[in-house]
């Protein structure tokens, strides 16, 4: 727990105001289970004093009275003339630290900066190791690891079209600081250098190769070569503010900087029409996940209720599809946080072994010293078992679950969390259609469209390629009219 005194000095100053996010610059901007409240009364504060600041940037945080020493950390950036408070009001960030257990600072920029208040994504000055916002988010990170305890191997970024823009840049330059980042309708690393070349990243970013964007993240920690961080991917399929190219872009950067291909590992769809596309490692674990919001703008993915998986609060750009905010953080692994991690090592082999319109079937190697084992779906834990193994039911036809699991000592002290696994039950609706054929093919039949001499696929927008009748891809259709690549295989009949 945090020393009282720390905790008064950061609740010392008020929140400031929200606004709503603009988009520009020519430059931007089933079975029940426990659901994120309400964030807790103690509210955004502002923090003075965190660094040199060389990019004039305010810091805010949002620190759980419940959150311990040894916690991750978030850092979430806004979008333009957006605020810290806005995003922590909006974005659901706030719900899940509570929920899961974690910190979160909301570094903030001004007016001063910026006419719009937009992160500087697209000035070196301010966007590069060492210098100006880059340095001063950093900064905020190294106040929290020495003020609140944050685990620094723990350490998270994510931001929203210009702070998207940021969050990239920040991940490039620092993959030391970070072990994650989460880029939400925004651009990838270094793609503008100067506030004139701004405008045409977000139209449509260069036509270079993987390894030409690849290039540009190492470009930006000479010498560095890992570990990389693992990167999320949001994009809405109708945003005429951020293109959807600059999700192609990003997804061909971070994979090459992975050194791992450009044709997912698998898909999957998820609510909101949104389709999730992962990209293993060569341990074959998620790497690098893009989620494709079918028919969403500009803005960040929320989904506010109080069901599973839901967050957030719709407002300018804050758009009612799904909570990317929860997609996200199981991504990262916050949702396996709770059990602390200082205990028993995390169960290996977590895999499924069998699946029913009703249950999920799920085994994993024994740990050594282990008396029990807890079990997760969705963030939630839902049972404890005593056996490496363990069924799941009452659940939904024809739904996905995402599962993890803890091992527990005889004094009940919870270890680290495993990888997570997918179950979807079967039954529910009809399988996704798959069409293999050549790209100037998937265009005359409405599958897929071109720009710039390249077909991209609808609803997706992933990038197929050269448009012409040499080049050939596999395309899944779930739902109707969303369609993905689906090169590495199809679980339904081809056309």
């Amino acid at each position: 727990m945090r020393p009282p005194i720390l905790r008064r000095l950061l609740r010392r100053v008020a929140s400031v105001s929200a606004c709503g996010l603009l988009a520009v610059l020519g430059a931007l901007p089933s079975p029940a289970v426990a659901a994120p409240a309400a964030p807790a009364a103690a509210g955004l504060q502002q923090v003075t004093g965190f660094g040199s600041n060389p990019g004039n940037l305010q810091m805010f945080a949002y620190t759980p009275d419940t959150v311990g020493a040894g916690a991750p950390l978030v850092v979430a950036l806004h979008g333009c003339t957006q605020s810290a408070d806005a995003y922590y009001a909006h974005s659901g960030w706030a719900e899940y630290a509570d929920l899961w257990g974690f910190d979160v600072v909301f570094p903030q920029t001004t007016s001063a900066n910026n006419a719009l208040s937009c992160f500087g994504w697209f000035d070196a000055t301010e966007s590069t190791r060492g210098r100006g916002e880059a340095a001063s988010v950093v900064q905020m990170v190294e106040y929290a690891k020495q003020t609140y305890g944050s685990d620094g191997r723990r350490v998270y970024v994510t931001g929203l079209s210009a702070g998207g823009g940021m969050t990239a840049d920040l991940l490039a330059a620092y993959p030391d600081v970070f072990a994650g980042g989460s880029v939400a309708s925004g651009l990838p690393a270094q793609c503008a250098t100067t506030q004139a070349a701004a405008s045409g990243c977000q139209t449509g970013p260069q036509k270079l190769s993987p390894a030409q964007w690849g290039d540009k993240v190492r470009g930006s920690h000479p010498g560095w070569t890992g570990p990389w961080p693992r990167v999320a991917i949001w994009q809405g399929t109708s945003d005429y503010t951020v293109y959807p190219a600059n999700a192609t872009a990003l997804r061909d950067q971070w994979t090459d900087v992975w050194g791992i291909g450009q044709t997912p590992s698998r898909t999957e769809t998820l609510p909101g029409s949104t389709t999730r596309s992962v990209y293993d490692d060569a341990s074959g674990q998620p790497a690098v996940e893009t989620f494709s919001v079918a028919g969403m703008g500009h803005g960040l993915a929320v989904d506010p209720g109080s069901g599973a998986g839901q967050c957030g609060s719709t407002a300018a750009y804050f758009l009612d599809t799904i909570c990317s905010t929860y997609h996200t953080g199981v991504f990262w692994g916050l949702d396996r946080t709770a059990g602390g991690g200082d205990g028993l090592p995390a169960p290996a082999g977590l895999k499924v072994t069998g699946v029913t319109d009703s249950s999920a079937s799920l085994a994993w190697n024994a740990v050594e010293g282990a008396a029990s084992y807890a079990v997760y779906r969705d963030g939630a834990k839902v049972a404890t078992a005593t056996a490496p193994s363990f069924t799941d039911t009452g659940l939904a036809a024809g739904t996905s679950y995402r599962y993890s699991v803890t091992a527990a000592d005889p004094s009940g002290t919870a270890g680290a969390g495993s990888s997570t696994v997918t179950a979807t039950t079967s039954g529910g609706s009809a399988p996704a259609t798959c069409y293999t054929a050549t790209n100037y093919a998937h265009v005359a039949a409405g599958r897929a469209h071109t720009a710039g001499g390249h077909a991209y696929a609808n609803g997706s927008g992933q990038d197929m390629g050269l448009y012409n009748v040499f080049v050939t891809h596999t395309l899944r259709e779930s739902p109707a009219g969303h369609f993905v690549i689906a090169d590495s295989g199809c679980q339904a009949g081809s056309s």
